[in-house]
């Protein structure tokens, strides 16, 4: 292994069994900060986004060495001494794996070296810092806290402003992984830090609470009219692939969701379940708007331009409001 990492043969073999079986458990919130685990803000553009990029994330870790699993380790180490959040440690971890496979390596582009492939000639060490590990992660912290609001950036885009690629684009392909990794070797409950479990769905509906996880998920993301993701949703939209990730298909527009399922009155509405707004209540199509409820008054939706995806107050009473609220699936 290139310039010695300095961990304990003991270490290495743990985190080598652990990572090879995925028995890694998960620490809750409390506990996270008990072991000295910055707690995040709520950033819907961390990890991944898209269906099925959970598995990806998995299946690439797996993938990983003995060498490349004990440099995660020391980038998420050293962010928890210097009390920075997983956020940081996942904009790393994207960075080395980009930039040299997570690898210390002793050769690169011109005179890059190391990890994260720092170039002597232009500040960033000596010859001898820039090929030991610790004094590369340190670094890349140090560069990336003076970066003006990095908190609030995609990873990928974080850590292409420390980095400064000619590819900066490169960054967001490790996303996932970075996401599992932190998730996993660093006992993080939830990477992106909104942290909102699913709400009391009816016992046994499963995609109801599916459905909702992946919509609170997308929390911050901008409303384009006509937008069904990754990036941008319309209020249809987001409904539609919320429940696309529950495994139950929705028709494409608001008004034909609103005969996709059974219907109910509004009042008993249960988490998962989608609620409408039309010009006319009594007329189903004048249908404009749908939205998820999320039980104790609250809702998740894709509002108008302007209004990223958020949750906010819902009441029985709402101008336009559908007086009947319908359950996907059933």
């Amino acid at each position: 292994m290139r310039a010695g990492l300095l961990f304990g043969c003991v270490t290495a073999a743990v985190l080598t069994v652990v990572l090879a079986v995925g028995m890694i458990t998960i620490i809750d919130s409390s506990r996270q900060q008990a072991m000295g685990v910055t707690p995040l803000s709520c950033d819907a553009a961390i990890g991944p986004t898209q269906l099925g990029q959970q598995d990806k994330g998995a299946a690439d870790a797996a993938e990983l060495d003995e060498e490349q699993r004990q440099i995660v380790a020391l980038i998420i180490k050293i962010g928890k001494e210097r009390d920075l959040s997983p956020r940081a440690w996942q904009i790393a971890i994207q960075a080395g794996m980009t930039e040299s496979r997570l690898r210390n390596l002793t050769y690169g582009d011109r005179d890059s070296l190391g990890i994260f492939q720092m170039r002597p000639s232009m500040g960033w060490g000596t010859v001898a810092q820039v090929t030991n590990p610790p004094y590369q992660v340190n670094k890349f912290y140090d560069v990336l806290e003076a970066i003006p609001d990095w908190q609030d950036m995609r990873p990928g885009d974080a850590a292409q402003a420390v980095e400064r690629s000619a590819f900066p684009d490169r960054y967001h392909s490790w996303e996932p992984m970075a996401v599992h990794l932190v998730e996993n070797m660093g006992q993080v409950e939830d990477a992106t830090g909104c942290g909102e479990g699913a709400g009391a769905a009816l016992p046994g509906n499963a995609a109801a609470s599916r459905a909702i996880e992946f919509a609170l998920g997308e929390r911050g993301k901008p409303y384009v009219w006509g937008a069904t993701g990754p990036d941008s949703y319309d209020c249809s939209g987001l409904m539609l692939r919320a429940y696309e990730a529950a495994g139950i298909t929705l028709p494409r527009v608001s008004r034909d969701q609103y005969k996709a399922g059974a219907m109910l009155p509004v009042e008993q509405a249960q988490p998962g379940d989608l609620l409408f707004w039309a010009y006319d209540p009594s007329n189903p199509s004048t249908i404009h708007h749908v939205a998820m409820y999320l039980g104790d008054g609250k809702m998740v939706e894709a509002q108008q331009s302007g209004v990223p995806v958020h949750v906010r107050d819902v009441s029985w009473d709402e101008a336009e409001l559908v007086p009947q609220a319908v359950r996907p699936g059933v």
